[in-house]
């Protein structure tokens, strides 16, 4: 377990994020045009964002702190998903959510 410390948790907590945000475009896809296959593939995705996790705190073993960290990265990642990919609209109260947890992100950090 030695060479998963090797890696920082924000590595571990990024690396994770972006499979739930493949996971999150994968399951709108699939919302769009089910079908059993694409089902597997998303559970597949989705569980090594989820294994992802386990590293993480193997660094830092505090769920609150790393449980909200990784919230907010997959919050992040989930609005650029739906923005950038399928053209999706915020409204002003929205982006100020989007730019508190980006905030939220930078004091947990610290």
């Amino acid at each position: 377990m030695n060479f998963l410390l090797a890696i920082p948790a924000w590595a571990w907590l990024i690396f994770s994020a972006l499979w739930f945000a493949a996971g999150e475009y994968l399951s709108k896809r699939w919302g769009m045009q089910p079908s059993w296959g694409l089902a597997v593939i998303v559970v597949l995705v989705y569980s090594v964002g989820t294994f992802a996790w386990l590293p993480a705190l193997l660094h830092r073993n505090q769920l609150a702190i790393m449980g909200t960290l990784w919230l907010v990265l997959a919050t992040i990642c989930t609005v650029g998903v739906g923005i950038f990919l399928f053209h999706e609209q915020l409204n002003t109260l929205q982006w100020a959510g989007v730019g508190l947890a980006i905030v939220a992100l930078i004091l947990l950090g610290l």
